[in-house]
């Protein structure tokens, strides 16, 4: 009976040990997959910006400056068609990068299949087969600052999230990742109507600028 009590808790202490293992090896190969998905994901967002936006934009092509008679701006209006174009290409270009780039998979240390965070950077690469599953979103937003008397700086944005969906055989991680980047902006002389200083003209309802 003390033999089989003895067996039963040796059996009890491996089980856990094991289910504590699996737990804690599970959580870091799953936080370095998503550090790697992450570095993934910014090279891929920036390299499709900068093929997008290989030409420069200027600020006439997107926005449109209305003015009355003694050179006051009466209304500021975007350009759809451009916006559209440049949103719908940024976002194509970076789920095609993303999907290329992801299908080699992610190159995880061998220290973190040890379960201990520290010693997750060390030791030799091993290939670990993804499954990305991505979604990006680009959209336009505006701010508007002050530069001087009668003269406003506004500033346009490109914003583009990927919502990123990370599938291993040790769990399944969800995040999104924010790139934000200056399109274009230009000085307005004149007074500029409150309705435009207090909210964004492509309708986000709020300021990328800090």
């Amino acid at each position: 009976m003390r033999r089989r009590i003895i067996l039963a808790l040796v059996a009890l202490s491996f089980i856990g040990l094991v289910i504590f293992l699996h737990f804690n090896i599970t959580h870091v190969l799953i936080s370095v997959a998503e550090a790697s998905m992450r570095s993934i994901t910014t090279v891929a967002v920036n390299d499709a910006i900068y093929y997008t936006l290989s030409d420069s934009v200027r600020y006439e092509e997107l926005v449109n400056v209305l003015r009355d008679e003694e050179g006051n701006i009466t209304a500021i209006t975007s350009n759809p068609f451009q916006i559209n174009r440049i949103a719908r290409d940024t976002a194509y270009v970076s789920q095609q990068n993303l999907t290329k780039m992801s299908e080699g998979g992610v190159e995880i240390p061998l220290g973190a299949f040890t379960g201990i965070e520290a010693w997750a950077g060390f030791g030799p690469r091993i290939h670990i087969k993804i499954i990305p599953i991505s979604n990006v979103e680009c959209r336009f937003a505006s701010s508007f600052t002050a530069a001087g008397v009668n003269q406003t700086k506004h500033s346009i944005y490109l914003e583009i999230v990927a919502d990123i969906s990370i599938v291993m055989p040790s769990g399944t991680r969800n995040f999104a990742s924010r790139t934000e980047v200056l399109i274009c902006e230009s000085i307005l002389l004149g007074k500029v109507p409150d309705t435009y200083l207090q909210a964004d003209i492509f309708g986000n309802g709020y300021d990328l600028v800090p």
